[in-house]
């Protein structure tokens, strides 16, 4: 068994949904569980989840379909939406909410012959520019979904592009476009919050938010911590150190011989490298954490180890090493990647051990 280990906390997980609630008590929760929960494993976490939210959210059809085949029975909102008849008649069988963005989705559900209703998700483009209807093209949009037979309810939904930047006036000017088509939309439910949005736009909350990555216990904002937030990392990855290595001043490490030791040096060798899904573009540096104790990463990182100094902390060959968790955060070792904390989360690969707590 490799000593690579990605350690699931589900505590820390409904701890971070009750701060969702906290910040939102009036909303209900559509929770994000797309790219395999960001990288926490989309079925334990739907089902820790299931009994606490209103909804699970994923990217595509075939996310809803794993889900639903392994027993999860909460309604599921596909965020893409669907774009053949047969994709349609496969969402609507399983029950799932639907996203509807562009006219050729409204085709699909006009020429629909099943029997089943469901709650379309009306997406509007307010200055994101990448999925949704333009404010111009909402209102026929809108009146052709009030025609459809499968429409049981229609939801408002946008997203936002710079929700996570308090200086940015972009957040506010997509509100101000998203309350004036609100009120010509005879008061639709709404749901445009994100993290970022559920943490620092509470007018943004309306009747529905939809938590990412706080529910993970990551950090949306740059300029604050998880820890400031009081978020509790779900994800702990750890491996153990299985070589210790002595070398001279002056000599080099790894591949391309990228790092030179300027005095004699005690070397760590641990069991991750990219292979597991650490990155290897990360910055010479980059701490790791042995016995609560830092020490940084020397040399190229390859595909199944790394080597740390360790000439200046106690540690032994075995000791578990922390590469990040809730000891060591995710989005301070996401800024020596150059790099945000999803991505290193969903990279993790599958021969890494996984252990659920």
């Amino acid at each position: 068994m490799r000593d690579a280990q990605l350690i699931i906390n589900r505590a820390a997980l409904l701890h971070n949904l009750q701060l969702v609630k906290q910040y939102a008590p009036h909303s209900k929760v559509l929770a994000m569980v797309k790219a395999n929960a960001y990288g926490h494993g989309a079925l334990i976490i739907a089902q820790t989840l299931e009994p606490h939210v209103d909804a699970l959210g994923v990217a595509f059809l075939a996310e809803a379909v794993a889900l639903r085949e392994a027993g999860i029975r909460c309604p599921i909102a596909i965020l893409e939406g669907v774009f053949t008849p047969e994709e349609l008649t496969q969402a609507l069988d399983l029950g799932c909410y639907l996203v509807v963005h562009q006219a050729q989705q409204l085709d699909l559900l006009a020429d629909y012959q099943g029997q089943h209703k469901t709650s379309i998700w009306f997406k509007i483009d307010s200055g994101m520019h990448r999925l949704g209807f333009l404010p111009q093209e909402a209102i026929p949009a809108y009146q052709r979904l009030q025609t459809i037979d499968c429409v049981r309810e229609l939801i408002l939904t946008s997203h936002f592009a710079c929700a996570d930047d308090l200086s940015s006036d972009k957040t506010r000017e997509q509100l101000a476009v998203l309350d004036a088509l609100h009120l010509q939309l005879h008061a639709l439910a709404r749901s445009f919050a994100n993290s970022a949005a559920i943490l620092a736009w509470p007018q943004s909350h309306h009747q529905w938010v939809r938590p990412g990555i706080m529910l993970y216990g990551s950090s949306p904002f740059a300029t604050q911590t998880a820890n400031d937030l009081q978020l509790q990392a779900v994800m702990h990855f750890q491996t153990k150190l299985i070589a210790i290595k002595h070398i001279a001043a002056g000599e080099t490490v790894g591949y391309g011989s990228t790092w030179r030791a300027d005095r004699a040096t005690r070397l760590g060798v641990i069991a991750v490298g990219y292979g597991d899904g650490y990155p290897r573009h990360i910055q010479t540096g980059t701490p790791v954490l042995i016995n609560g104790q830092r020490a940084p990463i020397v040399g190229r990182v390859s595909m199944d180890m790394l080597t740390v100094d360790i000439t200046d902390i106690e540690a032994e060959y075995g000791d578990t090493v922390i590469l990040w968790g809730d000891t060591l955060s995710i989005d301070e070792i996401a800024t020596y990647a150059h790099t945000i904390s999803y991505e290193l989360a969903c990279q993790i690969t599958t021969r890494v051990e996984r252990i659920i707590l």
